[in-house]
């Protein structure tokens, strides 16, 4: 009898543990990150403002680096292989009315791709600590 009670608290045990989820698992894995960056691609090409930052870019690459970015960041198992967000940004003298606007086009982008709001904004917090150094750099 002491045998079957244990067998059955580890059974209820097991059906009550929960399985930490990344943030990338949540959001739906490769194929959700790359509609989101495919959208927020689609976002800049008909924005005026964020597609004068983007003329002459290699979109190819811009396409891989921001999976690979996304990925790393939402705990994906990705290792971002590109360059530092200073490094890239560097020569655009992104002010924050136009950062806040390619914030709101990647929302967009989310949105599109039927990310709902809760974790939309777990995304953001996790992109968040890039801002700096995207801000105002000659």
């Amino acid at each position: 009898m002491k045998q079957l009670l244990i067998v059955i608290s580890l059974v209820l045990l097991s059906a009550c543990a929960t399985t930490q989820q990344s943030l990338y698992q949540e959001l739906g894995g490769a194929s959700k990150v790359s509609d989101i960056v495919d959208n927020f691609i689609t976002e800049i090409e008909r924005d005026d403002i964020m597609l004068s930052y983007f003329r002459g870019s290699d979109i190819a690459r811009f396409r891989e680096k921001l999976n690979e970015h996304l990925c790393s960041l939402t705990g994906g198992g990705c290792e971002y292989t590109g360059d530092t967000m200073a490094e890239v940004h560097t020569g655009m003298n992104l002010n924050e009315s136009d950062f806040n606007h390619g914030v709101d086009l990647f929302i967009n982008a989310m949105t599109d791709a039927g990310v709902p709001h809760p974790l939309q904004n777990k995304v953001l917090a996790v992109m968040a600590p890039t801002r700096d150094e995207m801000l105002y750099i000659k």
